[in-house]
């Protein structure tokens, strides 16, 4: 099965307009883009796992094709919280009332977002190149400024970021995806184009600005809370990162992404891939390989 043969529909979630790709039988596993991206960076990995999942790729609101709902001051239309109950709408009008979650960079925060408020709803975790939104503010440095500036950046208050955003798409497409670790051969032309294509429409990039926002406000405001309460992830968590990139040094002093995330889940595991930020499309073989055997143990 190719990617392009997967089924393509628009899922009517509570409040947004979901785009999602499906393809392949078995267990769910859904999987969840990062930034600049949309559910194309599955293209590779999600045919290897339909060989034995039946696959969901999904684009995050306010990105790719789906839906930009009105944002409110608190941003909370955009934080992970709302974005994880699409998620959960979602899956169920698919028929699937238990499932396996899968996302990397800003599709990794919506996943551990989903698996802390709706539990029982989620069988296994995989985070992707991502740390906590709590952890990686209160961790923040010059490091993080410079190294990753979409954190800072985007979540300037409108309209600043948003010009910026839309002044030169190409640029950003450009910057984040040949400057963060990863090979410039793992994305055509096409790709690329279909990056920059998302960023061109205002409404979305007004959205995902807000999205940036909401991980600066009220996104850090929910993670505080459940820390605070004791709150913890209960399924089995898979931890993967760039062996190439910031998060396989900048936390070594607290045990790197695995210690880190055992501070909010139990049964954690995990190791660093040998690529950029960007490795499911550097490494899909590499990373499908570990999904399907993490999603497959029983």
């Amino acid at each position: 099965m190719k990617f392009e043969d997967f089924e393509a529909a628009d899922v009517q979630a509570e409040d947004a307009r979901i785009f999602i790709r499906r393809g392949g039988s078995g267990p769910a596993i859904l999987l969840l883009h990062g930034f600049p991206q949309t559910h194309l960076m599955w293209r590779d990995v999600a045919p290897l796992l339909a060989q034995d999942f039946t696959v969901v790729c999904a684009d995050l609101r306010g990105y790719g094709r789906s839906a930009c709902p009105p944002s409110s001051p608190d941003h909370a239309p955009y934080s992970k919280r709302a974005m994880a109950k699409d998620m959960v709408s979602v899956m169920t009008k698919l028929g699937f009332t238990r499932f396996s979650v899968a996302g990397h960079d800003r599709g990794g925060r919506v996943a551990y977002r989903l698996a802390l408020d709706h539990g029982e709803r989620v069988e296994r975790l995989a985070v992707l190149d991502v740390v906590p939104i709590a952890d990686a503010w209160e961790r923040a440095d010059k490091k993080l400024a410079v190294g990753y500036w979409p954190w800072s950046l985007l979540a300037q208050p409108e309209p600043l970021p948003e010009r910026l955003l839309s002044a030169a798409p190409d640029a950003v497409v450009d910057n984040a995806l040949h400057g963060w670790g990863s090979s410039a051969d793992s994305f055509s032309s096409a790709v690329r184009a279909a990056y920059v294509e998302a960023l061109r429409d205002e409404a979305h990039v007004h959205a995902i600005c807000e999205e940036y926002r909401a991980a600066a406000t009220i996104d850090h405001e929910h993670d505080l809370a459940d820390r605070n309460s004791g709150r913890r992830i209960d399924c089995p968590v898979l931890v993967l990162w760039s062996g190439r990139g910031p998060l396989n040094s900048w936390y070594a002093g607290a045990g790197g992404p695995l210690g880190l995330w055992r501070n909010w889940a139990g049964d954690v595991q995990g190791k660093p891939l040998d690529g950029g930020h960007f490795f499911p499309e550097e490494l899909p073989q590499q990373t499908a390989g570990e999904l399907s055997r993490f999603c497959g143990r029983r």
